[in-house]
């Protein structure tokens, strides 16, 4: 079910999963929205139910004038609040996941897992791939077309307007966004205090194996690692394993929870 709410004026949206299950955050990624979450939404049920928020900018949630990262974790406590949550787990992807752990990291209160998926502590990011992007093509296909390999990634975010075809995410303001995605985020990272599940895809040019091992080597066994046969995109090229491998942290997360209680 789609949903909105207001921040500072702007309209935000996210898509509530539904089902009997506990709540799970979920942020994606640049050239994505809320609705790539749904593989993993089903995969989880009933046990979890997904509520993945459209990020500013990005899906049916309204541009902003500003993509920095206080922006982007600012939006990120007004929809927990919004939901009326007490501490849950948050999964974020690439973009979603550096969102995520800042927000575990300022707000320990809210998140009891975290997941990050295949975003390090150390950013560089190449936003050269937006800026190819092509401005609104004439049909769908020639988008695709255009695309090549990257479009099964950013279909979900296709949107038709009249007779051409772009995105709904705005290429300048992504490539805004991608510019204030840089820089060494360490000090958010290793001030995240709850368990923590770091997902790296093996052919991911964005996560380098010996950094993911170093962030995990800094949080002192309060995080994992594990590594899947995929690109940066692992919940969409190993959806099952992904799946899986979220599913058995929260679950081991959970009994350690009950132990201590």
């Amino acid at each position: 079910m789609r949903e909105f709410f207001m921040v500072g004026g702007r309209r935000l949206s996210y898509l509530d999963f539904g089902g009997p299950g506990k709540p799970l955050l979920a942020l994606h990624g640049h050239y994505n929205e809320a609705a790539a979450f749904a593989p993993l939404a089903a995969a989880l049920a009933p046990r979890w139910r997904v509520i993945a928020l459209d990020q500013r900018g990005h899906g049916e949630s309204e541009p902003a004038v500003a993509y920095g990262r206080d922006d982007y974790v600012a939006d990120v406590l007004a929809f927990h609040r919004h939901l009326g949550l007490g501490a849950v787990p948050l999964l974020g992807h690439s973009l979603g996941g550096l969102n995520a752990y800042q927000f575990a990291a300022r707000h320990p209160d809210a998140v009891s897992e975290l997941i990050v998926e295949d975003i390090g502590a150390v950013v560089d990011c190449d936003w050269s791939f937006t800026l190819r992007l092509p401005r609104p093509a004439p049909s769908r296909e020639a988008l695709v077309g255009a695309l090549g390999g990257a479009a099964p990634y950013l279909e979900c975010s296709f949107r038709q307007e009249g007779r051409r075809w772009g995105f709904s995410f705005g290429i300048d303001d992504t490539v805004t966004s991608q510019k204030a995605l840089d820089g060494d985020h360490w000090a958010d990272w290793t001030a995240v205090s709850c368990p923590t599940l770091l997902v790296r895809g093996t052919r991911s040019e964005e996560l380098a194996a010996d950094h993911a091992r170093d962030m995990i080597a800094r949080r002192g066994g309060r995080a994992r690692l594990v590594e899947l046969d995929a690109g940066h995109v692992v919940h969409h090229d190993a959806p099952e394993r992904f799946a899986a491998a979220v599913s058995a942290f929260l679950s081991e997360s959970g009994r350690a929870a009950d132990r201590r209680d």
